[in-house]
């Protein structure tokens, strides 16, 4: 069952060499008085052992090629309250650890695993309370140098290896993606089924938790984007409390959270079920851009050619409509259509819904390998304003795909949820099932 997370610390394992590697999980964080926020796991923590008990530091020792767990121990009364927990020796069976202990002897065995390690690696500055703990142990090793022992000379990111490891998926975490895909898909078409003029905007955020909780689902993977007419030009949209007029678009970005990793999903429809000639011309715009940045994710393609693909017909689109004026060259190097469009075309996408991972190495644009997973999510954002014309005003449309690189071209894992006019049009009539 962990076969996959043994295999992702052996490959940590290999790029540490004869050093120590230390990664502590999420500590719980306090929503108010004595309730916690619903715990969710640190996402690096997550990728290598698939534990998802709160407390918990994992060790990885380079020279023994031994993976550690320091755990909770099992508290029969404390279970009765919060629920299960495995304990050390039920975490080294059921996840695949070399030697698991209690937390309650880190402070004894951390220090003797140091003592001649040659460089130690860390999450250096993520968590200032495991800074501390991990300081605290060097200088036991330190104070004992007369004796001998010799503390780690040098001192790493662990966090700059873990980026790298991953951005690129394997095949447990692309299924896990691909199903992350279906049920945040199912979510929007259940939104779209549902809507009309007349709800509020919280109806439909409603619509999508209902749907990604019955498939299993049980959190979102981000705070869900429920915006209707102008609230659709306010990219982070969240309050989703306004009430939807006939007439206007919805702009839904949402996706769930499927066994740690994410979907992230963005559809624009008629609150009608009906395009208006406008909001058709933007949408086809925006469409077609989606199209060209999607076609551009490919294997050794680089990470900025959807993003130029996409602006190309973006900028073409706000000339043909009147919104700006002059050549497309001159649109994009001008940066006049930023106005109407203020972001990228998209993300690293995985445990984490902004993934980890470097844009760039150097000077040099990265370069796509099969098993990256990127979104595609180009829009336009067109305000009231004096001049432009009044029937754009408050169209904002947004459409987003998540997308797997694959060895021959990419595999956009989130189709099930319609996008074309005519699908949408037709779903919302109730002609699609």
């Amino acid at each position: 069952m962990h076969r996959p997370h043994a295999a992702r610390r052996q490959h940590l394992l290999n790029q540490i060499g004869a050093g120590i590697a230390l990664l502590p999980t999420a500590p719980e964080a306090v929503r108010n008085a004595d309730c916690n926020y619903p715990y969710r796991p640190d996402s690096y923590f997550l990728h290598l052992t698939g534990f998802s008990e709160p407390e918990a530091v994992l060790l990885l020792d380079g020279r023994s090629g031994k993976s550690v767990l320091f755990c909770r121990e099992r508290n029969p009364e404390m279970e009765i309250w919060d629920g299960f927990r495995h304990g050390p020796d039920g975490a080294r069976e059921a996840f695949g650890f070399d030697e698991a202990y209690p937390l309650s002897e880190m402070d004894e065995r951390v220090p003797e695993l140091l003592d001649g390690c040659e460089r130690l690696w860390w999450p250096l500055g993520r968590h200032g309370a495991f800074d501390r703990r991990v300081n605290g142990w060097l200088d036991a090793v330190r104070r004992r140098a007369h004796a001998g022992r010799r503390p780690p000379a040098h001192y790493g990111d662990l966090c700059s290896l873990l980026d790298e490891m991953r951005m690129v998926k394997d095949e447990a975490e692309i299924e896990l993606l691909r199903r992350a895909g279906e049920i945040s898909a199912a979510g929007h078409v259940q939104a779209m089924r549902a809507a009309r003029p007349g709800l509020y905007e919280y109806q439909l955020e409603a619509e999508l938790l209902h749907a990604f909780v019955r498939r299993g689902a049980r959190q979102p993977a981000y705070e869900s984007i429920v915006a209707a007419g102008a609230n659709a030009c306010t990219l982070h949209y969240v309050a989703n409390d306004a009430l939807i007029a006939d007439g206007e678009l919805v702009l839904i970005d949402a996706g769930c959270e499927w066994q740690g990793y994410a979907g992230d999903i963005t559809r624009t429809f008629p609150a009608n079920g009906r395009f208006s000639g406008p909001q058709r011309d933007v949408y086809e715009i925006v469409l077609a851009a989606e199209l060209a940045g999607i076609d551009a994710v490919r294997p050794g393609a680089a990470w900025n050619a959807p993003g130029d693909a996409a602006l190309a017909v973006l900028a073409r689109g706000l000339l043909d409509l009147g919104l700006l004026s002059g050549t497309v060259d001159g649109v994009i190097e001008s940066g006049a259509y930023r106005r109407f469009y203020m972001h990228g075309v998209g993300h690293m996408i995985g445990l984490d819904v902004h993934d980890v991972g470097l844009r760039k190495q150097g000077d040099e644009w990265r370069r796509y390998r099969p098993g990256m997973c990127t979104t595609v999510e180009p829009g336009l954002y067109i305000r009231a304003a004096a001049d432009v014309p009044e029937a754009f005003h408050n169209i904002g449309v947004r459409i987003e795909d998540d997308v797997l690189v694959t060895a021959d071209g990419n595999e956009v894992y989130t189709a099930a949820a319609p996008k074309t006019i005519d699908e949408i049009e037709a779903l919302m009539r109730g002609e699609q099932t």
